[in-house]
């Protein structure tokens, strides 16, 4: 049987990012973190942490902690449905480790959210990444949970269709009366400023090879803005055009304030929800919480 006293020191080291901060937490000295972590790592004969600044987490070390999630939300959900059983065992709330792009965040996810911690008393911690990679967060066992946008197999994980989201591609009327009057071509787009959430976004470069417009992407001068907000507001301003979820900017949209580049030419990207399968039962009121949500907001996937 595992050490729970040493996963309890593992995971609160991986999240705080170093021994000194995991013994604050813990309310123990550093060297007892040390010391547990330690005799963890004969048990099981692996290295779990990577010392540094900040310490992170072996391979094995996160899918240990994963484990740790696990038990922590089964044994809340039992405290919570036979408080006698529990009671002298009052804990810490769980904390899960979620992975979810930007723009769900910004716009459906956080209703689900707020619905499954209006019914407990689970902790979350986000990790915001493109939705092409936040499968690789579960994956490498970092998170316990993704919303990710690839429907193949990730390896011990179950994958639920969520539903797909509605891009379109606008700028503001100033940004096309001055960039795009001669129409949308390759060659007005490779002049014209495009807006880019990060190195890891690729919507605008599946836009174009939708539209036939393929190869724009590469020689277009690019802005660099990794904040929803702030992207918007600066295609609202002219800064450049850009791929934006339907559901953000549907007031911008009906307010003329943003112009969609080409008439109905929406891009459906299709969602999906992941988590480990050994953590089915733990993760049920989150992943309906989820699914549910998702089916008021996301458009069916196409059969």
């Amino acid at each position: 049987m595992l050490d729970y006293t040493g996963l309890q020191a593992l995971a609160a080291v991986v999240r705080e990012g170093s021994f000194e901060r995991a013994a604050r937490r813990l309310h123990v000295t550093p060297s007892a973190v040390s010391q547990r972590i330690k005799l963890l790592e004969e048990r099981v004969g692996q290295v779990l942490v990577q010392r540094g600044s900040p310490c992170t987490g072996t391979e094995a070390g996160r899918r240990l902690c994963l484990h740790l999630e696990q038990v922590a939300l089964l044994e809340d959900a039992l405290r919570r449905s036979h408080p006698d059983l529990l009671a002298a065992s009052a804990g810490l709330a769980p904390t899960l480790k979620l992975a979810v792009n930007a723009d769900s965040l910004s716009t459906w996810f956080m209703q689900a959210l707020a619905d499954f911690t209006a019914g407990g008393d689970e902790l979350l911690d986000l990790r915001v990444d493109d939705q092409e990679h936040t499968g690789e967060r579960l994956r490498e066992g970092e998170v316990i949970a993704a919303v990710t946008a690839s429907a193949g197999p990730i390896a011990g994980c179950s994958t639920w269709p969520l539903g797909a989201m509605r891009y379109v591609a606008a700028a503001s009327p100033g940004f096309i009366a001055r960039h795009l009057a001669r129409g949308v071509t390759r060659e007005t787009l490779a002049r014209a400023p495009m807006m880019t959430y990060d190195r890891n976004d690729r919507l605008q470069e599946q836009w174009l090879q939708a539209q036939g417009l393929g190869g724009a992407r590469h020689a277009a001068p690019r802005h660099f803005l990794p904040s929803n907000h702030g992207y918007v507001r600066a295609c609202e301003i002219g800064m450049g055009w850009g791929m934006h979820p339907v559901a953000l900017i549907r007031d911008q949209l009906e307010s003329g304030a943003l112009t969609p580049l080409v008439a109905d030419a929406a891009l459906l990207v299709p969602m999906y929800w992941a988590h480990p399968r050994s953590a089915q039962a733990a993760l049920q009121r989150l992943t309906q919480c989820v699914m549910a949500t998702a089916r008021q907001w996301l458009e069916p996937l196409a059969a």
